[in-house]
Parts: structure tokens; sequence; C-alpha cells
């Protein structure tokens, strides 16, 4: 089969998924013809990107998150009209993947979480097999648990999640733990992680990890390292323009996300404390490190994702990088991390048996709208 990737490109998670399964794919003699990566002004694309996934890479300009000037919170209402206006460019983004997917005829067009590879499954509606990865799937599942909700934060994102699944035949829920699926459309698959996970040998080293989706939560890092010398960390983040090293402290280093440093660092860290993503947390549970998340204020699925990780007792949840409340919390802590290694190997099985049954079925209106409204969605519950 051949398969045309759609990968958002907000953090690392979803670009680290895309690697893992090109991967997966060739090893069983399937094709990535192109990769579709939305981009924004604020982050810079990893190098480790461009280097390990082996195909096209087509950038295109996506709907980002909006923060505020100090580059912690996202900001909703500003990150929807900011993307109002972008309305034009989003259009020229649509037509060229269109474009690429009569150029390239694919048989699967992959899309891991971006909303125009939701927009353009749902409004062009090509003769494609469509299908959606992300652990944000998970919320279809009755038994998700949600996080407290202000406003419509709740609302929204589940909009956000139908709108990146509109059209979608198979949505691949990433999950911590097996679980059963509660609907025909979803299959609950492990995390997709890199191969070169199992050629390292975990240790506890005397420093640990950091990273950060968003560069303004480094000024609490800094701010915790001038007061607690004792502590050494490393920390990495896509601050666009910074130096691939900085070293503001003896104690503290910040790091460009470089998968391979990145990787080593998980293997021999004490323990990784980092925004309440789902790739990164995923790495330390299968070394056994312990984990502590902090999701990103204003962003409403890192909720989603910090209380789904602290129920499979994968990490606990944190209010900021408090690393000396990390160290007491994980005093004692021992975790044997062969029940999730076992779970995330299963991957070559259930890869071949979706591609084998890869069924041409008519659209459910559970996810997206109906044919005589295509602009419709069932109500959000």
């Amino acid at each position: 089969m051949k398969f045309l990737f759609i990968v958002q490109g907000e953090g690392r998670g979803h670009m680290t998924q895309a690697i893992s399964f090109a991967s997966l794919l060739r090893s069983q003699g399937h094709e990535l013809c192109g990769v579709v990566l939305g981009k924004s002004k604020r982050r810079a694309i990893p190098e480790f990107f461009s280097r390990e996934i082996k195909s096209k890479i087509h950038w295109i300009e996506s709907p980002n998150f909006e923060t505020d000037r100090a580059e912690k919170r996202i900001l909703l209402g500003k990150t929807i009209w900011k993307n109002s206006l972008k309305f034009r460019t989003f259009l020229k983004s649509l037509h060229q993947i269109d474009v690429l997917v009569n150029h390239h005829k694919p048989d699967v067009i992959l899309n891991f979480y971006d909303l125009l590879g939701g927009l353009y499954n749902g409004i062009y509606r090509p003769n494609v097999e469509f299908w959606a990865i992300g652990h944000q799937y998970l919320a279809f599942q009755a038994d998700f648990s949600f996080a407290p909700s202000k406003g419509f934060a709740k609302e929204l994102f589940l909009l956000n999640t139908k709108m990146t699944a509109w059209g979608a035949s198979r949505l691949l829920a990433l999950s911590f733990k097996p679980t059963q699926a509660q609907n025909s459309k979803i299959e609950v698959v492990p995390p997709l992680l890199r191969k070169e996970l199992q050629l390292l040998t975990p240790s506890s080293g005397e420093f640990y990890l950091a990273y950060l989706v968003n560069p303004g939560y480094s000024t609490e890092i800094i701010k915790f390292a001038k007061s607690n010398p004792s502590f050494h960390i490393k920390a990495y983040w896509d601050k666009k323009g910074a130096p691939e090293i900085e070293q503001p402290l003896p104690n503290l280093s910040f790091h460009q996300v470089n998968d391979k440093k990145f990787l080593n660092d998980m293997a021999t860290c004490k323990g990784l404390v980092c925004t309440a993503g789902f790739e990164s947390v995923c790495e330390a549970a299968y070394f056994g490190k312990p984990v502590m998340m902090i999701p990103v204020a204003g962003q409403y699925e890192q909720a989603c994702n910090a209380l789904d990780a602290e129920k499979h007792q994968i990490a606990i949840e944190g209010k900021n990088f408090d690393f000396s409340f990390f160290e007491k919390h994980i005093q004692g802590f021992h975790q044997n991390p062969a029940f999730f290694q076992l779970w995330c190997e299963e991957w070559p099985e259930i890869l071949e048996k979706i591609t084998q049954a890869n069924p041409k079925t008519a659209v459910s209106s559970e996810f997206v709208g109906s044919d005589q409204n295509p602009l419709s969605f069932s109500p959000l519950s």
C-alpha cells in the first residue's frame, strides 16, 4: 500500500510518531510517498525529522496555537482570531494537499492530528482511504476521563479532534495501556516509539531531564536552578533562533531538540519533567523512569493527557517545574517497564492486521457530517 502522511508540526510528538510509523510501514513492504508537514513562524522544524522520515517533505502553513507574551499560556480567543485571519492562506494549503494527493495517488492518507488534514478530507472528499492517528482519539471512548473544563475548553477540544478526523474510516487511538475499543471505527493501539529505544540500556544518572513545548517555561526552570544549585537539569526545546546549546547556569543547559541526544539523556536521567504531551512520557515509561507532567496553561488536551497518565500510573501531575517536589515524590520509586514494553512491541502485528483489512467502508456520521450536509457535525457529548 502507498501512504501519504499529514503531520502537525506543533511540538515533537507527532513528528516522532510519523518517523516510527514510516519505519513500520517499510518493514512490511509498504511505501511512504510523501509527507505534508504543518509549520508555523514561531517554531523551527527539528533537523532530525528531515533526516529520519526518509521521504520528501512538503511544508504548508497550518493553524497553530497562539501564546501570551511570555510564550507560556495558550490563548484560545487569540488562537481562533489569528487563525481566522489566515483563511485564504489555509485555503491555499488545502489546494496544495489536493495537488499532492492527485500526483501521488496514495491508497491511504494518514493524518497525525493536523486540522487541515481533516478539513481537506471533509471538504475535498478524495477517493482515498483516510485514517487519523493520535492519543486524542481516546476522547471518543465512553470511559475517557476528561479534565475539569473552564468555559468551552472541553467542547472546543472535542470539536477540533472531530475535525481532524473528518471522514476518517479508521481512528488509531494511541494509548498508555491496552483497552477495549468501544466503536468499530476505533482501534486502540500502543504508543509509536522508535526502534532506537531498544538499543539503549537505562541507568540512573545525576541529572533531571526536562522537555518544554513552549519556551516561556524556561523562566521557571532558570528560577528553580538558580535557587537550587545542587539540582542538575538538561532541558530540551525547539525555540526558534536559539543556539544548539545554551547554558545560563552551571547546573542548567537548554538544548535544541535532537532525537539521538534526547533519547540518550532519557535513558540515563533520574527522571523526566515535561509539559503534558504524550510521546516523551511514553519514552520515559519504556525505560521505567519517573515522570512529572505540567499541563500547558490554556491547553485543555494537555490537562486531559496528565489526568490519563496519572490514571494509568505512568506519571504525576505538577503545577510548575518544581524539581524538588518531584524528587520528594519519587523517593522509593520502582517501576517494572516490562508490561509497557510488551504493549509497545505489538505494533507489527497490529499494523499487519489493519493494512490487510483495509476496509473501503462508508464514512460514519458519528465523527463527521452526513453526505447531505458535509459541514455538519454530530452534537458534542
